[in-house]
């Protein structure tokens, strides 16, 4: 698994290998800035939190992406998804399987802009296992082999890893051959050796949480390189038996 660091400042991107910016933070950026691989994310749920839905056409998103695609190695733009946790629903007044045609017609609708011919990452959504499959059956033929695929939806259930297991678990059965993304792991989630076996990539900003809440400096890159030197280097993760899904989802 490969880590990308959530960062605030696309600035900070230098210090890292791998990085996560918000297309939130380069909308009103006027230079270029020094960083190596990275993930643009789409801002969805600081978007959708605010607004109840995208108030942009998804075409200027795909101009932010454009814009970018040449600075540095930008791997991959994060496509426009609806969440589907409770709070989220609520705002939308929405359903689990609106938000999911609404996360498929979005992606539908960015892939025939002109990107830069930057990858979309595509996104699963859902709240039960059950529910991505679901969302697999929708996306259908628009998942090639192998593709590179993130699982949403899974950033506010750090507190019990078995959960985020069976998620992943679930997916896998259905299309083994998906490389998948966590969106927002903490090292909670990220000490279960299952987790991070099923995922290709993942990201988080957990630094910033967890130095605030210990008070020292939640913007300070260097608090964001000590979290994700631990969580590259950590050898020791969480051990338990690998279970079927069916017998992992039983708790």
């Amino acid at each position: 698994m490969r880590f990308f660091t959530g960062l605030h400042q696309p600035s900070d991107a230098r210090h890292f290998d791998a990085a996560f910016i918000s297309v939130n933070r380069l909308r009103k950026r006027k230079s270029a800035f020094a960083v190596g691989d990275w993930i643009m994310d789409s801002g969805a749920f600081s978007t959708i939190l605010t607004h109840g839905g995208y108030p942009e056409h998804v075409s200027m998103y795909a101009e932010q992406i454009k814009r970018w695609s040449t600075n540095g190695n930008l791997l991959a733009a994060v496509a426009q998804d609806y969440m589907c946790e409770a709070h989220m629903l609520k705002i939308t007044g929405m359903t689990i399987e609106q938000h999911q045609h609404l996360t498929v017609d979005r992606y539908d609708m960015l892939m025939k802009c002109d990107v830069g011919g930057v990858y979309i990452l595509p996104v699963l959504q859902g709240y039960s296992p059950e529910d991505y499959a679901q969302h697999l059956a929708m996306y259908g033929d628009r998942l090639k082999y192998g593709a590179w695929v993130g699982v949403g939806s899974v950033c506010k259930r750090n507190g019990d890893p078995r959960v985020i297991e069976c998620v992943l678990m679930s997916i896998k059965a259905a299309r083994p051959d998906l490389q998948l993304h966590g969106f927002g792991l903490k090292s909670t989630a990220l000490s279960s050796w299952i987790v991070r076996e099923l995922l290709h990539t993942a990201d988080s900003m957990a630094w910033s949480f967890s130095a605030r809440k210990q008070g020292r400096n939640a913007n300070d890159w260097r608090e964001a390189r000590a979290w994700t030197d631990r969580i590259n280097c950590s050898s020791e993760p969480i051990q338990r038996t690998l279970f079927t899904a069916e017998e992992l989802c039983t708790f």
